[in-house]
């Protein structure tokens, strides 16, 4: 997973494939951030996206001897979509919830992230993403001091995004919601309580990249 090889050099758009290995492309990319501003800090995020619906969550719990548990569900096909961002190493994270997942929808989670997070004004950061179609940096708008590493094909276990969806998913397990706005307003507040130090022990992957400081 992590065996050294050459680092994929950063192109100038903005992105980097994770040939040759993703700590390889990731070095390339933080080189690359340096290079362009080193007078500013560089951190590497992971994003991710999270389907919730009214079909309901199921886990098992404990029953007595010879009782079966019961849970009330009314499985209906509506959907909400939670995006996570995350800097695996602090903890800190942002979350959005969407109706749908499309390439706009990406450029303005892009544009929002950036805003937030002072991109470009404070820092610059480098952003992990899987291959999902509307990531694609082709007529994606990426923000300034943004530049984009994609994970191989077929590789979840190296995006550390993706351990947040059982912390949020914590809530509504085993439980039957009436609607997608109740949906919405338990996730929404789910996503206020999960702080810094609740998301780093699960997204701290010993070969992720610690922020760089300036020189």
């Amino acid at each position: 997973m992590v065996a050294p090889s050459p680092a994929a050099a950063a192109p100038a758009g903005g992105h980097t494939r994770a040939r040759g290995g993703v700590q390889g492309g990731l070095d390339a990319a933080v080189a690359a951030a340096r290079a362009a501003q080193p007078h500013q800090p560089v951190a590497v995020w992971a994003e991710d996206e999270h389907r919730l619906g009214l079909k309901p969550i199921r886990r098992r719990v404990w029953a007595p001897i010879g009782q079966r548990p019961i849970a009330l569900g009314h499985p209906r096909y509506q959907w909400r979509h939670v995006a996570a961002l995350v800097q695996p190493t602090s903890g800190e994270a942002v979350w959005y919830l969407w109706s749908g997942l499309s390439k706009p929808c990406c450029a303005e989670l892009l544009a929002t992230f950036a805003r937030e997070t002072g991109a470009g004004r404070d820092r610059s950061l480098i952003l992990v993403l899987d291959n999902a179609g509307w990531h694609g940096p082709e007529g994606l708008a990426i923000p300034d001091r943004i530049r984009l590493v994609f994970l191989p094909p077929y590789s979840p276990e190296l995006q550390p995004a993706e351990h947040l969806w059982p912390l949020l998913d914590e809530p509504i397990v085993n439980r039957h919601l009436a609607s997608l706005a109740a949906l919405s307003t338990t996730i929404a507040e789910r996503c206020r309580q999960l702080d810094a130090a609740t998301l780093q022990p699960h997204t701290n992957f010993h070969w992720w990249p610690k922020p760089v400081q300036p020189s």
